[in-house]
């Protein structure tokens, strides 16, 4: 018997047109959720995944881009607009981050404001404009956050601030959104390699030293969200690592 325990439900997911938050879209829409996906830059992209959706389920899925530097004004209005649309709001994916070099001694606080304010104030406001929704459904919170959160990664030291941020407000978030709404993390490894590119050397290190002795897949982390929203009724406050067992052996 098919597991129709999502269907018409309704998910807000950022930075969801391309990379791993393309992939959860489509699952999420797989499973018969409606879908608000966010977006800053990757407009046509944003557009073709619509569209590809629209394909299987009409008027399924709506559009917002938006720069979550602005904070608390857009988290306001991403899920107002989410409840405008849909009337409900059951599931926030916070996917979406900045990921560039900051060593040390050159990291400007330009370079701060910007990841800080992607990877971890917009979540944070995120959380605090979709509570009173998510409470009203029995919701679910899913931010994504970094195996680098808990093991630094050399000269990325905001980024990996950024993430150690982000299960830290997870867990505070279970706390405080209990009993209602469940929030979890999820920690990636080497799922996709940087859009900026990765020698083929470093790529093959980086595997080497993962107990699994491959990359992982997008849809690895798909199946993650979808057991922590669909299936731990009883899990919050927790980060899920899929990473090939790398953060171990690091």
């Amino acid at each position: 018997m098919p597991d129709n325990s999502l269907q018409d439900k309704v998910a807000l997911i950022t930075g969801g047109a391309q990379r791993i938050g393309a992939t959860l879209a489509r699952s999420l829409h797989a499973e018969g959720m409606r879908l608000v996906i966010h977006y800053l830059s990757s407009e046509a992209r944003a557009h073709a995944l619509q569209r590809e959706l629209h394909e299987a389920r009409p008027d399924s899925v709506m559009l917002v881009r938006g720069d979550l530097a602005n904070g608390e004004r857009l988290a306001k209005n991403l899920v107002y607009e989410t409840v405008e649309a849909f009337g409900r709001l059951d599931v926030l994916v916070n996917n979406a981050a900045r990921f560039y070099a900051t060593p040390l001694a050159a990291a400007t606080e330009a370079q701060w404001d910007e990841i800080l304010d992607t990877n971890l104030k917009a979540p944070f406001f995120l959380a605090q404009a979709a509570l009173p929704h998510l409470r009203k459904t029995g919701g679910v919170i899913i931010n994504i956050a970094d195996i680098y959160a808990e093991r630094p990664l050399p000269n990325f030291p905001i980024y990996s601030i950024a993430k150690a941020g982000v299960v830290m407000l997870t867990k505070a978030l279970a706390r405080e959104a209990g009993p209602e709404v469940r929030a979890n993390g999820i920690a990636p490894g080497a799922i996709l390699w940087p859009e900026g590119g990765l020698d083929e050397m470093s790529k093959q290190r980086i595997i080497s030293r993962t107990p699994l002795k491959r990359s992982g897949d997008p849809a690895d982390i798909a199946r993650a969200a979808l057991y922590l929203i669909r299936d731990a009724g009883y899990v919050t406050g927790q980060v899920l690592v899929v990473d090939g067992g790398r953060s171990v052996a690091v």
